[in-house]
């Protein structure tokens, strides 16, 4: 049974993985920033046998604090703040957290552990978003080409993972990636926009829906199948990078016909499009090459229709 600790207990990612790590039995640590947070009981409700512990990828000491108290095996980093728009209003936040943050991280792991032949195996959840769009496909050896702060952030922290791993022989990891969604998106997420306008147009408590860029192309995976890739990484007997997607391309048409069919509705009725919701940093189309993933017997389960469709079921 591994001790398990996992950074932005409160999010998308963390959710998923604290349930799967406990379904393996493994005993896990989920960590909360900040008291009175206000979906901290949702978690405790969902999952009582998570162990709360708090800290902040501000803090150093904190960070220090729930390392020694869990003494874990294994450390997953899925904190983050994840909107990309933001990142050009708010770039110290941005960069605290997303850079500096796993910095503190693995230090803290680092005195805890010690230098050499640390017991403790560390995940950093990496971004697509960094890689540059040379062609078709984005795989492990696609140029790091940041377009935004946020993707500047991530770039920052993998470079670190990759420093750390080869200065302190450490097992340390980073998936890189791809958009990942499910029901527990917020609709700051173009593709919860999506499924909840549709759901709330069909019952008449939304009128229309604005939109950008709607030939913007991305590989849209299932946050379910994310984090059993980010339990198996950690698993290998060798650190290393990753591309997480699932090789298929989709548009945000794609996801207007899945999500407005499901309901009945022609979205061509109630889309418009707002220029300034484009994105000039999403103006490529590519999809990831997960074929080193697959060597070590990982694939995706959930299809892109059941995704979008689940997220309009859940939506209103």
């Amino acid at each position: 049974m591994a001790r398990c600790l996992l950074t932005g207990a409160t999010g998308q990612d963390s959710f998923y993985l604290a349930e799967y790590l406990l379904s393996l039995g493994h005993k896990v640590c989920g960590l909360v920033r900040g008291y009175n947070n206000p979906r901290e009981e949702e978690l405790r409700l969902a999952m009582p046998e998570l162990e709360i512990v708090y800290g902040d990828l501000s803090d150093q000491i904190s960070l220090l604090k729930a390392i020694e108290l869990t003494q874990p095996n294994e450390v997953y980093n899925l904190a983050a703040v994840s909107a990309v728009p933001i990142s050009w209003d708010q770039t110290e936040m941005m960069t605290d957290v997303n850079a500096l943050g796993p910095a503190r991280l693995l230090r803290a792991i680092i005195q805890v552990g010690g230098e050499r032949n640390n017991p403790i195996r560390f995940f950093q959840a990496s971004s697509s978003e960094m890689l540059a769009c040379t062609g078709e496909t984005q795989n492990e050896l696609t140029p790091i080409c940041p377009r935004t702060p946020y993707s500047c952030a991530k770039a920052y922290a993998h470079f670190l993972v990759n420093n750390y791993r080869e200065r302190y022989d450490l097992h340390a990891s980073c998936g890189i990636l791809c958009s990942h969604e499910s029901k527990r998106r917020t609709p700051n997420f173009v593709t919860k926009k999506i499924a909840q306008a549709a759901a709330r147009i069909k019952t008449g408590t939304q009128q229309n829906l604005s939109l950008g860029n709607l030939d913007s192309g991305r590989d849209w995976g299932a946050a379910t199948d994310f984090v059993r890739a980010y339990h198996l990484i950690l698993q290998q007997p060798k650190p290393g990078d990753y591309v997480i997607g699932t090789g298929e391309t989709h548009t945000l048409r794609d996801i207007l016909d899945i999500a407005f069919s499901y309901v009945g509705l022609d979205w061509t009725k109630y889309v418009t499009l707002d220029p300034k919701l484009f994105r000039p940093w999403q103006d490529k189309i590519v999809k990831a090459d997960w074929s080193k993933l697959r060597a070590i017997g990982w694939a995706p389960t959930v299809t892109f229709e059941g995704l979008i469709q689940g997220m309009v079921n859940t939506s209103g």
